[in-house]
């Protein structure tokens, strides 16, 4: 088993720099829950290196206190050092830790090329892809009031509408690897009525692509309680011939390869024999055993 999705930093804290010995923590506690391979994937936003490229991102949108809150948020987490990210986790490498080198990336519209110029520049080993924002709202953003009241001025339909298109304009761009946490629009257990029409465009866009899908356990700790991606998504991913891999999406040592074995009897059971694993960009079948 892999967990190829995990975080150094909770959200709204970087306290110090990663360490050697941080990630070897990473690395322990994966091994004790049969996880034998990493990936660290701390969130682009969260490294300087992106001020200059995407900084100003949200101020395409109309002024309004949701543009005011994401513009906040990012200076808030764009604090990291990017060169030294890479540094430590090479390092870890070198030393024979099982970890390699990842991050996610968000969608950006028309932005995108942007962000490709600037991840090639490391010689990363998996890139994620992920919509987090719809527009200029945070919907994942569960344990905020304000936020969550937009799920009524927004309303359900045009957020999962507005969602797909994303993540079919991101799967389309090509500067990504994975997708990750493919549904989580349902984050907050809100469905349309119809949720095959939107996994349909979502399998659809991920097999168009040639990309892998995340599966991760992070969704039995949010609202939805519930796997992303759940079982009619899974189920299309199969059906299209996508491959996946397995991740925890863990902020920190307490929830690396959170319920991995549950993750591995699931994905069994949906048909899969095989995971994904990466290096170099490059992805490879492995045992789904191993």
């Amino acid at each position: 088993m892999i967990d190829y999705h995990l975080h150094l930093w909770p959200h709204g804290t970087k306290d110090t720099e990663p360490t050697i010995e941080e990630l070897a923590r990473y690395c322990e506690k994966a091994k004790e829950n049969g996880v034998l391979q990493i990936a660290i994937t701390e969130h682009l936003f969260r490294f300087r290196q992106t001020e200059k490229v995407l900084g100003r991102y949200f101020r395409r949108f109309p002024d309004s206190p949701m543009r005011t809150l994401m513009e906040q948020y990012w200076l808030d987490h764009a604090k990291a050092d990017l060169d030294h990210y890479v540094s430590v986790v090479l390092a870890a490498k070198e030393a024979g830790l099982p970890v390699i080198l990842g991050l996610e990336v968000d969608y950006y519209e028309d932005s995108m090329d942007v962000v490709d110029q600037l991840v090639r520049q490391y010689p990363l080993d998996v890139v994620l892809g992920s919509v987090h924002w719809v527009v200029e709202w945070p919907f994942d953003h569960v344990n905020d009031p304000e936020i969550m009241e937009y799920w009524e001025k927004v309303g359900i339909e045009p957020a999962w509408e507005g969602y797909t298109r994303a993540l079919e304009e991101l799967s389309a761009s090509k500067v990504v690897d994975v997708l990750a946490h493919p549904d989580l629009i349902k984050v907050a257990g809100l469905f349309p009525s119809v949720p095959e029409e939107y996994y349909a465009r979502m399998a659809e866009a991920a097999a168009s692509a040639n990309l892998v899908a995340e599966v991760s356990s992070a969704g039995w700790r949010k609202p939805v309680k519930e796997l992303y991606p759940g079982p009619t998504l899974l189920r299309y991913f199969r059906e299209k011939g996508v491959p996946i891999t397995t991740a925890s999406d863990s902020h920190g040592e307490l929830d690396v390869a959170y319920r991995a074995c549950d993750v591995r009897e699931i994905v069994s059971q949906a048909g899969y024999n095989t995971l994904t694993k990466f290096s170099g960009r490059v992805g490879t079948p492995m045992p789904l055993s191993v």
